[in-house]
């Protein structure tokens, strides 16, 4: 299970639609790891006016690694990620995430990061098994 989902929350859901706050402090609970990392990445990428940051530590623990599996796979929770901290959000080998800023999608950098070329050049023996 991705999100451990509040009883009152669920009903909510099924009454209707839920706020973007209601959601994302549910994957805040829920995904504590994911969200520690990907608020510090966003707010690295915003200081002074870096447009990108990423993070290249591995998760200490499998726990921590399908956190940001969850998090980043899923359409509803990346999207709800992104639209909170204000950054699209990329994603490589089970554990680097890039934060950029909108202004910066679409630039080398970004190209660069999401381009099968970039995906090669951050292979590792240590990381094949992620």
């Amino acid at each position: 299970m991705s999100l451990d989902v509040p009883t009152a929350l669920l009903e909510k859901a099924e009454r209707g639609e839920v706020t973007d706050a209601e959601f994302v402090n549910c994957v805040r609970v829920s995904l504590p790891y994911a969200w520690d990392l990907i608020s510090d990445v966003a707010a690295r990428a915003k200081q002074d006016a870096a447009e990108f940051a990423d993070n290249e530590t591995p998760p200490p623990s499998e726990a921590e690694r399908g956190q940001l599996l969850r998090a980043l796979a899923s359409d509803a929770i990346r999207g709800g990620l992104e639209r909170h901290f204000g950054v699209k959000l990329s994603f490589q080998n089970c554990h680097r995430v890039a934060a950029f800023l909108p202004s910066a999608v679409d630039g080398d950098r970004y190209r660069a990061f999401i381009s099968p070329r970039g995906q090669l050049l951050n292979q590792s023996p240590e990381l094949r098994d992620c």
